[in-house]
């Protein structure tokens, strides 16, 4: 996917312009500075709109899975949030599927946790993965008290910066005790996120006692001293490529480790932040593919 990716705009990125990449997509630049620097590594004949054509994401190339593949069913949903969203006298809203055949009346289930965009294509490509895998699939969108998932990354990004921190996290926390009471649920409930969503996984852990997993990939850790609170056993995933992440990991791990907590740590050496994600060109389909199985074995252990 990535080679495809980088050969659509007749390039293959460097790190350099993956780093800049990064520092975009975390609005740590804002996208005339991305343009200009990127606009500095455009040599023999390729410009800066072809190099950002080749960094920035291609969803409709990459799903999956269609939204009405015959093995799952899903449908939007919407749910209360009081210390959330609900604060504005607005409820939140989330994409649920489930698989079309499950195995069992009741089964686990998994909120999934998008990035700082927004519920887009390929967060909820990822929910309908998880069901097809035979499980409860929430993926809630913060944007939805804003409108919902704008259609672009850009805006979404933008949007998302918007909302109140704090209060995003009440969001994902109403989503796993939602699910922990979902008719059609174990009880048992697991969270996986991607670089926010990471963070939100880490923080969740804290938060709710009775998660039963979770499963952050490649998003800021908790705080150390909040390591002792954490129930849920953890699956860390972080890329080899992410220095600004993985820094925040080695004082966490070995709270963990003092306070004797389940926890595992993959480190995927080579992979830039994001290689889960196939619609990039940071894609990494071997190590990608790794990760997930790793995953979705992870939660099959802890919410059967």
């Amino acid at each position: 996917m990535a080679d495809a990716n980088s050969a659509l705009a007749g390039v293959t990125p460097t790190q350099e312009m993956f780093d800049l990449y990064d520092q975009y997509c975390h609005n740590d630049i804002d996208r005339r500075t991305f343009m200009d620097r990127l606009g500095k590594l455009a040599v023999g004949g390729v410009s800066a709109a072809m190099l950002a054509e080749a960094l920035l994401p291609r969803y409709a190339s990459a799903l999956q899975l269609a939204e009405d593949d015959a093995r799952i069913i899903g449908s939007r949903i919407t749910y209360d949030s009081p210390n959330g969203a609900g604060k504005q006298d607005k409820e939140m809203g989330a994409y649920f599927v489930r698989p079309a055949k499950p195995a069992k009346a009741k089964l686990p289930a998994v909120v999934i946790v998008h990035e700082n965009r927004g519920l887009n294509p390929h967060i909820a490509d990822v929910a309908r993965r998880t069901a097809a895998a035979g499980f409860l699939a929430l993926a809630p969108d913060a944007l939805y008290p804003l409108g919902g998932y704008p259609g672009t990354d850009d805006e979404g990004r933008t949007m998302q910066a918007t909302r109140n921190g704090a209060e995003m996290l009440e969001d994902f926390i109403e989503a796993v005790k939602l699910m922990q009471i979902h008719p059609d649920s174990n009880g048992k409930v697991g969270i996986v996120g991607f670089c926010y969503g990471g963070g939100v996984c880490n923080n969740v852990a804290v938060r709710v006692p009775t998660l039963a997993a979770s499963a952050p990939y490649y998003g800021s850790a908790a705080q150390p001293a909040d390591a002792a609170k954490i129930n849920a056993p953890l699956l860390i995933t972080l890329a080899g490529i992410d220095e600004r992440v993985n820094a925040t990991y080695p004082a966490y791990v070995e709270a963990l480790k003092a306070a004797g907590k389940t926890h595992t740590v993959h480190t995927y050496d080579g992979c830039q932040h994001g290689f889960h994600n196939d619609t990039t060109p940071r894609f990494d389909a071997e190590n990608a593919r790794v990760a997930w199985t790793r995953t979705l074995d992870f939660f099959r252990k802890h919410l059967a």
